[in-house]
């Protein structure tokens, strides 16, 4: 029998935005029970305690991969870590070899979103599910007053941060709520391209903003493609001043489709059906 999995780069450096786009891809394929590998055994849990994912593993690495599975078995990858080298072998490993970003959009976003929701939040403040630099406390706090919006925690925030960010928000929001709050939200401010498409498929206005310290800013063409309004700011005052700037003029947006990967799943069914019915022969004519 061969196996399908799926594998997020995921951290304290890269937040969850390839675990929450792999969440997705997983309930598509449930049908072949898959299984997610993480980089980081914490993601692997909050899989499966936030997104419903019934198998999880953390593995450090990509290439930790081959000691997890079979010669075989089928991959499909989230992740910026694997050389042209590895991909060369995982393609001689893998039955079947799918990247995220290459052969399954980026833009593929969970059902759950494109569910009709009622807004309850007018706005609110989704900095990232990674925060490793500190930024919002040394940066963007920095001789800030508090700002009239709500503020969602992220999954890597640290300990205690929550107090300290209390001062500078109306309200903040603990990260099991992330779904809940992206659906109800009418203007969401992040920087996470994979939570702005989550508020716009929900039918909301999010409106992204590019981190000062990162180096990978996000994914502008993704934005772009769907007009999704893009500021900048030194810190919290000036952020929250464009924002509300934007929301005054809220240009319009490009409608986000549910992702059709049905050709994908289609090729994984049947690949995983007739390795089933050649082992099954085989090990009939062992008898």
């Amino acid at each position: 029998m061969i196996q399908t999995y799926l594998y997020a780069q995921s951290g304290h450096n890269f937040g969850l935005e390839a675990i929450r786009r792999c969440s997705a891809i997983y309930h598509q394929l449930e049908k072949v029970d898959p299984i997610l590998a993480t980089s980081d055994y914490r993601a692997a849990s909050f899989s499966k305690d936030e997104l419903g994912i019934k198998k999880g593993v953390g593995v450090d690495i990509i290439t930790a991969l081959p000691h997890l599975m079979t010669r075989r078995d089928i991959l499909i990858y989230d992740s910026k870590e694997p050389s042209d080298v590895t991909k060369k072998y995982m393609k001689e490993f893998c039955t079947i070899l799918l990247e995220v970003g290459v052969d399954i959009p980026k833009d593929i976003i969970d059902d759950e979103f494109f569910e009709e929701s009622k807004t309850t939040r007018e706005k609110c403040f989704f900095f990232a599910d990674d925060d490793y630099e500190d930024e919002m406390l040394n940066i963007l706090c920095v001789d800030s007053k508090k700002q009239d919006m709500d503020m969602l925690m992220g999954h890597y925030f640290f300990m205690r941060h929550d107090e300290k960010l209390a001062p500078f928000f109306n309200e903040i929001i603990e990260e099991e709520e992330y779904a809940q709050t992206i659906k109800e939200t009418k203007y969401l401010l992040t920087s996470s391209t994979n939570a702005a498409l989550q508020s716009l498929a929900s039918g909301n206005y999010p409106v992204f903003f590019a981190r000062t310290i990162k180096e990978f800013k996000g994914d502008i063409d993704l934005l772009e493609k769907y007009n999704i309004p893009i500021i900048e700011g030194a810190n919290l005052n000036e952020l929250s001043n464009n924002f509300d700037k934007v929301i005054l003029n809220y240009p319009k947006t490009n409608e986000i489709k549910r992702v059709d990967i049905s050709e994908h799943i289609k090729n994984i069914v049947d690949t995983t059906a007739k390795y089933e019915k050649i082992l099954g022969n085989t090990l009939h004519k062992d008898v």
